[in-house]
């Protein structure tokens, strides 16, 4: 290896970049210098040139030396604080106070000589000799975000940030109670009285009927803020925020300031023929249905302005809005109902096509324009108020009917380059790169996901402020929250933008502060965690996980052992288990092939005989899953004879929930999907315009969910199973 390599290979090691990496297969990948130098320049590091590389070396090595604190300090509950500080070596024998303010108002101080304490180094930086000094903290701490300062250095405080051990969990699974859910994506949900899309009314009617059978959880599908001014840009999983929620969702019915606006009131009685047409469709029309909601809403809040006085910002002077905005953090809102209101105004084009002035969220054109539409930012920030109070109510009704979970919402990996919160944290969002996998059996020349993702190295400094917001905002309303790809947690697969997949490099992230702000946040929101792991999954991470209460999700289709699927007692104890995803076929679709041919049309396989090796491993599949759910005694004779190629019966649908829920899994979810006996799955990946994904409805109101054939016979079943699998674990 050329010396200049070698340098470009060590900048890369201390930038977090994992040089190699072993594929499913056990094929050892290097990361090629190209690749290294555009990963580094995306992260903000210089690698141009042997010189840009000798420098930015000289920058990281000397970088924890010129501060007298790092920005922040992760340890758990119970465990010594030892603070590193970077001193003056001349200044080493005079009196130093640290003061430390708890998160809860309390005041520590200490003062102490930092030539008595521990040396961890020294080094000659900029003509200054600087020590290492190293203090542990004598105070017991309670968990929390917490500030230190050196009073005599002027230096920004150092963010200490004390943890749990674990993430919660529900009480009911510490008395041995396993649970079940229903996973539903929300603008599916068809309902009595939705206006062409699933809302959070919708979700409420969902919640009573789930209570009424017994379940325990509702799983939706992520509720990020999607493109109001480009509303056919519907994936859930490629969001414009992940901070804040989908306007789309809102029941405008539902909303109280509706009966206090005359003109919203007329406007919808003369909108109910389209509003009845909306409903009848099949898929959602996302163009109809935002312009309808959005024309609306104006209306709403229109009144809700005249009603309200204003302060001395301009602003609505409601409590509950004054609320709100504080919850969420008022220049996070802010900015995002700027983004919203410029999004409109430039016809919803990325804003990296924005004119260069808007470009920068903190320049003088956006403050002015803000300004200058002071109403149109308040209107998109009242309408996160409303949704945000709907979804609360979502929630709040799941408890009351006995839900042990309630909602179990979902994080997607990653964010749309063009949205709000890439141009909002543009030091955090890295831009250059995407996000994805590296080849694997499912996905054989690699997967680009199209998202940036975050810049561990900006994280860091800023004291992981985007990742708490990010979480908290997800654990908001919810019972449980699960992480899309939490691979990501450790490290993350960076792709060059225009590179193909399989020239990616994994990027390390702070996975135990990470882990531990995640279980922090997680025990205050009362709010459980589970960790799609799906993929490739380094070695002793589902350990880590199973140690910090994190539940692994376990999908049946890729649960096998060669031909055969495996036994329920093989699945572990902390973790979800299901049938199936959004992603893959729905059980019926499963088993008539729906999916194999919609593939098929849209000629997505390479070779006849690729396809035709999918369907010889379909009937296989098929054959094991009988014979899987007749070993385990779930299917009865009249119901085998009634099995075919084609229809997948609702007997065979309940035994193979029945089957899942023999396992010791925690908690198990049923796709509403399935309960409906839909066949076309919501969405198929490696498409984008080739079929209409996150779009199709369910073929039953959510209203009449219990009177399905297959829901009656899921409920005995895993009503029984489950108190069958509780003895058996009892016993064992």
């Amino acid at each position: 290896m050329a010396k200049s390599s070698e340098a470009l290979h060590h900048l890369a090691e201390m930038a977090g970049l994992e040089p190699r990496y072993w594929d499913i297969w056990g094929n050892l990948h290097e990361a090629g210098d190209a690749t290294k130098r555009t990963i580094l320049a995306a992260m903000g590091i210089d690698a141009e040139d042997d010189q840009a590389v000798a420098d930015s070396i000289h920058a990281f090595e000397e970088r924890p030396w010129l501060r007298p604190l790092p920005p922040v300090l992760v340890v758990r509950l119970g465990e010594t604080a030892t603070i590193t500080m970077s001193l003056a070596a001349g200044s080493v024998r005079q009196d130093v106070t640290l003061e430390l303010k708890t998160e809860q108002g309390d005041h520590h101080r200490l003062v102490f000589r930092p030539v008595d304490l521990p040396v961890g180094g020294s080094r000659t930086v900029r003509g200054e000799r600087i020590e290492r000094r190293q203090l542990q903290l004598p105070w017991t701490l309670p968990t929390g975000y917490h500030e230190v300062f050196l009073t005599e250095i002027d230096w920004k405080p150092m963010r200490l940030i004390v943890v749990p051990h674990q993430c919660f969990l529900p009480k009911a699974f510490a008395r041995g109670k396993r649970l079940w859910g229903i996973a539903a994506h929300v603008y599916s949900l068809r309902s009595a009285n939705d206006w062409g899309i699933g809302d959070f009314g919708s979700l409420r009617t969902l919640v009573d009927s789930a209570a009424s059978l017994g379940a325990a959880a509702i799983g939706v599908n992520p509720l990020h803020a999607l493109f109001p001014h480009d509303p056919e840009r519907a994936s859930p999983y490629s969001p414009s925020s992940r901070l804040f929620l989908n306007q789309i969702f809102l029941d405008v019915a539902g909303m109280p300031d509706l009966a206090a606006s005359p003109a919203a009131r007329k406007r919808v009685e003369e909108r109910q023929g389209e509003i009845a047409t909306l409903r009848a469709l099949p898929r959602v029309d996302y163009t109809r249905v935002t312009a309808l909601k959005h024309e609306i809403c104006e209306d709403i809040f229109a009144d809700f302005l005249r009603r309200t006085r204003l302060d001395r910002n301009g602003d609505p002077d409601d409590p509950g809005f004054r609320q709100f905005r504080d919850a969420e953090g008022a220049e996070r809102l802010r900015r995002f109902a700027i983004y919203q209101a410029l999004s409109e105004h430039f016809d919803g084009l990325p804003w990296q096509e924005w004119p260069d002035d808007y470009r920068d969220p903190c320049s003088s054109a956006v403050a002015t324009f803000a300004k200058a539409q002071r109403e149109r930012v308040a209107f998109f920030e009242y309408l996160q108020w409303q949704a945000d109070l709907q979804l609360a109510a979502v929630q709040e009704r799941a408890v009351r009917d006995g839900l042990a979970i309630g909602l179990y919402r979902d994080l997607a990996v990653g964010v749309d380059p063009g949205g709000a919160d890439a141009w909002s944290d543009q030091d955090v969002v890295v831009g250059a790169v995407h996000v994805g996998a590296p080849p694997d059996p499912f996905n054989m020349m690699g997967q680009d996901w199209g998202l940036p993702p975050l810049n561990p190295r900006t994280l860091e400094e800023q004291a992981y402020e985007p990742f708490i917001a990010m979480v908290r905002a997800n654990m908001r309303h919810a019972g449980a929250l699960r992480i899309d790809h939490v691979m990501g947690l450790l490290h993350l697969y960076w792709i060059p933008a225009g590179a193909p997949a399989a020239e990616g490099v994994y990027v390390a992230y702070p996975f135990e502060d990470l882990l531990g702000i995640l279980s922090l946040e997680s025990e205050r929101a009362g709010c459980m965690v589970i960790g799609e792991d799906l993929g490739t999954v380094p070695p002793g991470f589902r350990d880590r996980m199973a140690e910090c209460n994190i539940l692994s999700y376990r999908v049946l289709y890729f649960e096998k052992d060669d031909d055969r699927f495996k036994e329920p007692q093989s699945y572990p104890k902390l973790a979800l288990a299901c049938v199936t995803t959004h992603d893959l076929a729905t059980l019926a679709g499963f088993w008539k092939g729906t999916d194999i041919g919609l593939r098929r049309d849209l000629a997505l396989y390479p070779s006849p005989a690729i396809e035709q090796s999918e369907w010889s491993a379909r009937i296989s599949d098929r054959r094991a899953l009988v014979t899987a759910v007749t070993e385990a005694g779930l299917l009865p004779a009249d119901a085998q004879s009634a099995l075919s190629d084609g229809i997948m019966a609702p007997a065979l649908i309940a035994a193979v929930h029945g089957y899942l829920a023999l396992s010791p899994a925690l908690l198990m979810m049923v796709q509403i999907d399935d309960i409906t006996l839909e066949e076309e799955q919501l969405n198929l990946p490696g498409t984008v315009d080739e079929r209409p994904n996150w779009r199709r409805r369910l073929s039953a109101p959510v209203e009449e969910l219990g009177l399905t054939p297959t829901m009656r016979l899921l409920r005995d079943m895993l009503k029984q199973r489950h108190q069958e699998g509780l003895r058996t674990q009892t016993t064992r």
